[in-house]
């Protein structure tokens, strides 16, 4: 099996790399990754991480040998809007620049690289994002709880199938 990797961590550990495979996420280590070091993620299925992938490009996973210590994806129209979700690293990693070199990657993919505006969610590591150069954005705040099975998305299809 090959593994496309981006580069090697400016680390002393020289084993850590950066994956951009989909294919490659190892979905039961996510998950442990997610529950463990993601307060707002501790509860995703496996079925449900694999969903957020397959529709997720790029996908960058960290590894320390066969171990996932680090993931981050995004979504984009290559245009105008990106948006980059889940960016994690394990707490036994953290501060060695690892979670840098995440959001970097990310951003320096063809998919995010030259879109207009880059949106990341963030609850509470403001500070960190700002010194990689995102500003806080107050103009953005609005959010929609949509429950699966809900009335809303019921009308919107019932809305879509009669037009």
């Amino acid at each position: 099996m090959v593994i496309k990797f981006l580069g090697v961590c400016d680390l002393d550990n020289r084993h850590i790399q950066f994956c951009d495979s989909p294919d490659l996420v190892d979905f039961k280590q996510l998950q442990e990754l997610l529950r463990v070091s993601a307060f707002w993620a501790r509860t995703r299925t496996i079925e449900d991480l694999k969903v957020a992938i397959a529709n997720s490009n790029p996908v960058v996973t960290v590894w320390d040998g066969v171990k996932l210590i680090g993931h981050a994806r995004a979504t984009s129209d290559v245009v105008y809007r990106a948006t980059i979700w889940d960016v994690v690293i394990d707490p036994d990693y953290r501060g060695t620049g690892l979670g840098r070199k995440l959001v970097q990657t990310v951003l320096a993919h063809p998919r995010v690289c030259n879109v207009e505006r880059v949106y990341l969610m963030t609850s509470m590591q403001q500070k960190f994002y700002q010194h990689i150069g995102f500003e806080l954005n107050s103009s953005t705040t609005l959010v929609l709880h949509n429950q699966r099975g809900s009335e809303v998305e019921v009308l919107l299809t019932q809305s879509s199938l009669s037009g």
